[in-house]
């Protein structure tokens, strides 16, 4: 507790004593510091476990004037994993994504790397099957850095393009448990595939995620969103700043974004850095290159 009292000391400029069982705060931003603590003993209060993240997320909430607990996050359970742990929103953010997920036909997840995009739309997806709304799962991912360079790589098709696809295993395997995960893909149930095997597919009643989609050219997006056939679902998540396509390349999640956005039962969903659920670091990472860019616009590669 000694820790998190300092991140809200240096978050408000408040002075927190501890004396016995009290707190006693001085300092100008007296309602802000209290306001805080009374979030962080009602999460406490309902058994939740309060790390680094959620401590800076919750004062970064209360510095906009918003509420983590009147937002409800974490009393949205969206699946259980195979050892039976509950996975929930942890942001505002998340659950405005998790709702879309549920509403819309077509989400775009779009945000920065450890925002919970890939993992929350696995879950969603396995939480749709285990409902019996689809009978297919289908994660596609572009392999964008292999190229001419896949040839010289050891072994099959298969085994030259999944470590490109690892990141969707890895989700698979946290909430489905190994076994499962790789007795559904044998019975063809959870399809991870190369974006380039869509092709020519027409996919009823199937949840659909695309990864990394900000790695897809205008014509892969195309040909993607097409694919989606009767009582389907399609998710899309990517993130604008990590862009690894061949200079003169446009982005087909970019142009999605501009040829989209006003098309009935589509959402966007735009998750930000205070979204972040990785090491706390991470968060600071983004942010100084966000205002790295910001600064010298012109160190930006064309």
């Amino acid at each position: 507790m000694d820790a998190n009292l300092g991140l809200i000391q240096e978050s408000t400029g408040v002075e927190i004593f501890q004396r016995d069982d009290c707190l006693l705060l001085r300092g100008d931003k007296l309602e802000l510091a209290e306001g805080i603590l009374k979030e962080l003993m009602d999460i406490i209060r309902v058994g939740e476990k309060l790390d680094v993240q959620k401590v800076n997320y919750i004062i970064s909430l209360k510095e906009q004037g918003l509420s983590y607990r009147e937002n409800n996050v974490s009393k949205d359970i969206i699946c259980f994993t195979c050892k039976g742990r509950p996975l929930k929103p942890k942001t505002i953010g998340q659950k405005n994504y998790v709702n879309s997920i549920r509403k819309k036909d077509i989400v775009f997840g779009i945000g920065p790397a450890g925002t919970g995009k890939t993992y929350i739309a696995v879950a969603m997806a396995i939480n749709a099957f285990k409902n019996k709304e689809v009978q297919k799962i289908i994660l596609a991912r572009p392999a964008v850095e292999a190229g001419e360079r896949l040839g010289f790589l050891p072994g099959d098709l298969q085994e030259k393009v999944d470590p490109y696809l690892r990141p969707l295993y890895d989700a698979l395997y946290d909430i489905l448990g190994r076994d499962n995960a790789s007795r559904l893909k044998e019975k063809e149930v959870i399809e991870v595939v190369p974006l380039a095997y869509m092709r020519g597919r027409t996919l009823d009643n199937s949840f659909i995620i695309l990864d990394e989609a900000q790695n897809t050219t205008r014509e892969q997006m195309k040909m993607f969103l097409t694919r989606m056939g009767f009582g389907s679902k399609v998710v899309v998540t990517g993130d604008i700043t990590q862009i690894d396509l061949p200079r003169g390349k446009k982005s087909g999640l970019i142009e999605a974004e501009r040829v989209l956005k006003n098309v009935r039962d589509i959402d966007f969903c735009y998750l930000k850095d205070v979204d972040v659920v990785r090491h706390e670091l991470v968060k600071q990472i983004i942010n100084a290159y966000d205002q790295f860019y910001k600064k010298y616009p012109e160190e930006i590669e064309e």
